[in-house]
């Protein structure tokens, strides 16, 4: 094909910058694509990018068709339309959804019947940042295989002559389709006053009007769109967003707090007394009332999770039985559906539920509505009644030294060889002995007293994560991280830490 091949650095307000493609190669991550809008990746890029997934479709045998929709930023719309403006001309048949969330995208591959999905959406970046979220098998998106041989296409120009005429499509009612089939079979009887924040993106266009079909009392906290993010990060981990949930929880002296992330695939958890809960803790709490009613159900949650998914008492008495796996929204919801998982957790506040309570892929308003549900199962008790239900653990937020992308996967290769060498050895790390060493994702080493600590990388930000928690005490919990942010200080790629304990 006839198109000329990407660079990886061009100078903006340059004649070569508005003639040839920009793609920066760190932008293709372990699991869909991110980049700084004109800094790694222009319109022209984008355009070989859906030159790419053409290409891919094809040479995998799936037929090229695919649900296209955009997160509300200034310049989203403009980069759809240069993806779809690639799709075309590689011969994709492209039904266009308009402004959407991650969600609602997947919800139309089901509802249209096609294939495949390409979501433009940074989520919760700061301005500035775009991506793509994609996917060419339900409910399933880009793994690492699948991302790899994207990277190899449109970096080496390596683009196919379409078979077919390309096809546009402009669906102009998928967020009414989306809202119905959400609550076609929720019928709350409790009335709940639900806190719903949206950090003023994109989920403030569709979750209120969802929460109030359900038959909720919706109380609107930063629902108006501005892709400037002026009062925080729409990010239900950044404590800034939960505490300003907090405070509007107790100032409406509401039954719950809903936060969900800027493209509505997250949500997170604030209690009726104002307390935040991370999502792995809400995790646990939708598995208790889960496999209540579903005999022998099967979990799957990310490395960075609570111990408490393995011994939780209830959990244990109701036979259900857990898996920890790699974190990322495709590598878990890709295991629950090769394994048939009832549902899968991430301490992100990604969870995906399988039949009978969703399709599979993760959407912040299906995890609502579970919980919502769990609330109207448990009518004699409030949020925090249940949250006090869970054995007390100490634990951290998910914590996030800068580092870049071409040293982050260093640094945690040569912590995975530190600290796996200590385990070996049999030498105390934070005063205790090494029970065991987890590596599915960076390195999560476990304490004989069931006090963990976790490092990775993270994969779709230049920074690395850390997240401790102990089942025993504050200063265990403290302990460990200080073993792990002490190795973390002599590594000279990494930076300050977007948080500490």
């Amino acid at each position: 094909m006839n198109f000329p091949k990407p660079q990886a650095d061009l100078k903006p307000n340059t004649v070569s910058y508005e003639q040839l493609p920009l793609v920066k190669p760190t932008g293709f991550r372990e699991y869909d694509a991110r980049w700084l809008f004109e800094k790694e990746i222009n319109l022209q890029g984008i355009q070989a990018v859906g030159l790419g997934m053409a290409t891919l479709f094809r040479r995998k045998g799936v037929p090229v068709r695919l649900v296209v929709g955009h997160d509300f930023r200034s310049y989203s719309s403009s980069i759809k339309m240069a993806l779809t403006s690639g799709l075309l001309a590689g011969g994709a048949e492209v039904f266009d959804i308009g402004l959407a969330l991650s969600p609602m995208a997947y919800f139309a591959q089901f509802e249209l019947d096609v294939e495949g999905v390409a979501m433009v959406t940074a989520s919760h970046n700061d301005n500035g940042w775009t991506g793509i979220k994609m996917g060419m098998q339900r409910p399933v998106t880009f793994g690492p295989d699948e991302m790899s041989a994207l990277k190899e296409i449109v970096l080496n120009g390596d683009f196919d002559e379409p078979t077919t005429t390309g096809k546009y499509h402009y669906v102009t009612d998928m967020a009414e389709r989306y809202a119905a089939d959400l609550t076609k079979s929720v019928s709350l009887k409790r009335k709940l006053k639900v806190v719903c924040a949206c950090g003023n993106g994109t989920a403030g266009a569709f979750s209120p009007d969802v929460l109030r079909r359900a038959g909720c009392e919706v109380v609107e906290l930063n629902c108006d769109l501005d892709h400037t993010f002026p009062n925080h990060n729409p990010n239900p981990e950044d404590m800034k967003m939960l505490h300003a949930v907090r405070d509007a929880v107790l100032e409406h002296k509401a039954d719950i707090g809903l936060a969900f992330d800027g493209d509505g695939d997250r949500c997170g958890v604030v209690d009726n007394e104002g307390e935040e809960l991370f999502a792995d803790k809400v995790g646990v709490l939708l598995a208790r009332d889960l496999s209540a009613q579903n005999e022998n159900s099967t979990f799957v949650v990310d490395v960075k999770s609570t111990g408490l998914f393995l011994t939780d008492p209830i959990l244990q008495e109701n036979g259900a039985k857990t898996t920890y796996w790699k974190t990322g929204h495709s590598y878990i919801k890709r295991y629950c559906s090769d394994n048939n998982a009832l549902a899968g957790f991430e301490k992100s506040g990604h969870f995906f539920f399988n039949a009978p309570v969703g399709r599979g892929y993760d959407d912040a308003l299906v995890t609502a509505l579970a919980v919502c549900n769990m609330l109207e199962r448990n009518s004699d008790k409030t949020m925090a009644d249940l949250r006090r239900s869970l054995p007390k653990t100490w634990q951290s937020p998910s914590m996030a030294p800068k580092c870049a992308d071409e040293e982050k996967y260093g640094v945690i290769d040569r912590a995975v060889s530190h600290f796996s060498k200590i385990a070996e050895s049999g030498a105390s790390i934070a005063g205790q002995k090494v029970k065991e060493a987890i590596t599915v994702n960076g390195i999560r080493l476990v304490l004989e007293d069931g006090t963990w600590g976790l490092v990775r990388a993270s994969s779709n930000k230049p920074e690395l994560v850390v997240v401790v928690e102990s089942p025993t005490s504050e200063e265990n919990m403290r302990a460990i991280f200080s073993e792990i942010d002490g190795f973390l200080s002599q590594q000279p790629e990494v930076g300050e830490y977007n948080q500490k304990i």
